[in-house]
């Protein structure tokens, strides 16, 4: 765990949170997560992830 994950409070995980961990994983993207954080990622990549997130819950919605 990296020092600063453990100065913040532990936060319960939405399911926002799962697929947004999972696209992430999907598009390879865990190893920099992991190094550097959410924020070391670049505005390409995470509007990649966005973008997937957004796609994916509106396709959820209309099957619904």
């Amino acid at each position: 765990m990296s020092n600063t994950r453990k100065n913040k409070k532990m936060k319960i995980e939405t399911e926002d949170d799962r697929l947004k961990y999972e696209i992430a994983s999907e598009l390879g993207l865990m190893d920099k997560i992991e190094k550097v954080g959410w924020a070391g990622l670049t505005a390409k990549e995470s509007g990649r992830i966005g973008g997937i997130m957004t796609a994916r819950k509106k396709k959820k919605q209309n099957k619904d």
